[in-house]
């Protein structure tokens, strides 16, 4: 090798080094109860602060809470526990049940267990789970790994990785992970999808089968629904009388479901958006 090319080499080298993903690292894990997985950088981000509800505020879930609630709690007392898929219309409250079940079992829980930690993983980087969970393995807290509105469409393999990633595999999913999901799809994908995949299989049960598979690799299906007025009401008092808002019941409800018309529904998010709008204006004079 002549003298002329080793520098040239060296160049190459490095410019192969930056356009290399980063090692995988973790850092903070100690410091910190709340993150967010970047499969670009290969890290968790750390979050100081994580915005929840507080778990009695949340109405008209009860059984939804119950399920949730258990299972976590069990999972943080080293006892048998399910990944969990909640699914159904939107802004029914789905992610905001795992923060709040999160906080509530840390709550009851931090000074007698280890502290349990929640992890979000961005849709786009579900490929990446895997590598988080091989991260994950030998340490020795319990973590959540929480994905929002998760979906796939055609074309779209990464259910698959998703799917051995919830079986385990043959090293199988380490004890100290639960993944859960929220999804406004029950198998999370679109039904079209479905019977599009249908109707061009040579087997068309086995079609349909390989699309629902991984819904059912779930061990928990928490379903949610849109509201009906008595229970909106509800909702929006609570959450009025947690914040002592000075204004009467009459007036509440009847802004409240002004509020709901515009945007035409009523939900658990219409309902503390309302709330968080009423806050200021009566904040305000």
């Amino acid at each position: 090798m002549t003298q002329s090319l080793i520098p040239l080499l060296e160049r190459i080298a490095i410019s192969l080094e930056r356009l290399a993903p980063p090692q995988p690292k973790i850092e903070n894990i100690d410091k910190y109860n709340c993150f967010i997985w970047s499969a670009q950088n290969n890290e968790l981000t750390p979050i100081q602060n994580m915005s929840f509800i507080d778990f009695h505020l949340l109405q008209g879930i009860e059984n939804q809470k119950e399920t949730l609630f258990l299972n976590t709690y069990h999972f943080a007392k080293n006892l048998p526990a399910n990944n969990v898929l909640l699914w159904g219309a939107r802004g029914t409250g789905k992610s905001s049940l795992i923060k709040s079940v999160y906080h509530e079992v840390n709550s009851k829980l931090s000074t007698i267990c280890p502290l349990l930690k929640i992890i979000e993983i961005p849709r786009d980087d579900i490929y990446s789970l895997p590598i988080l969970l091989r991260l994950l393995k030998p340490l020795s807290y319990k973590f959540i790994i929480f994905s929002d509105d998760l979906s796939f469409e055609s074309e779209d393999r990464d259910y698959k990785a998703l799917k051995s990633v919830l079986d385990g595999g043959i090293a199988g999913r380490p004890e100290n992970v639960l993944f859960y999901a929220t999804s406004n799809r029950r198998h999370l994908m679109p039904k079209n999808m479905i019977e599009n995949e249908s109707s061009s299989a040579i087997n068309p049960s086995e079609a349909i089968e390989e699309k629902v598979s991984l819904s059912d690799r779930f061990g928990l299906w928490i379903g949610f629904h849109n509201c009906s007025k008595d229970l909106f009401d509800q909702i929006v008092t609570e959450y009025a009388k947690a914040r002592k808002l000075p204004i009467s019941k009459e007036d509440l409800i009847a802004q409240a479901n002004e509020w709901s018309v515009t945007r035409g529904a009523r939900n658990g998010r219409v309902a503390w958006q309302f709330i968080e709008d009423l806050t200021a204006k009566l904040s305000s004079g």
